[in-house]
């Protein structure tokens, strides 16, 4: 899965991890633990989360595009036939 992330935000979701495991299940993992963690998600999570970001979004985007079609065919003068 490509995903771009800064360095700041690859550290700062390697520090959620690892506050995850200590809170949760009381357990200290080291940076590398977690960044595998990470790796795992990125790897085998993430393309749902994103094919569902995705799904969202073309909703969104096909709501809107019938709306504008909705306003475009209102705006459609009647022609009259002689």
């Amino acid at each position: 899965m490509f995903i771009r992330l800064t360095t700041e935000q690859q550290e700062l979701i390697i520090a959620d991890i690892q506050r995850f495991f200590y809170n949760q299940r009381d357990e200290d993992i080291t940076e590398f633990e977690a960044e595998r963690v990470f790796e795992f998600i990125k790897e085998n999570i993430a393309p749902y989360i994103y094919n569902a970001a995705i799904s969202d979004a073309k909703y969104v985007v096909d709501s809107q595009l019938s709306a504008i079609e909705d306003e475009l065919v209102a705006l459609e003068r009647p022609i009259k036939i002689k």
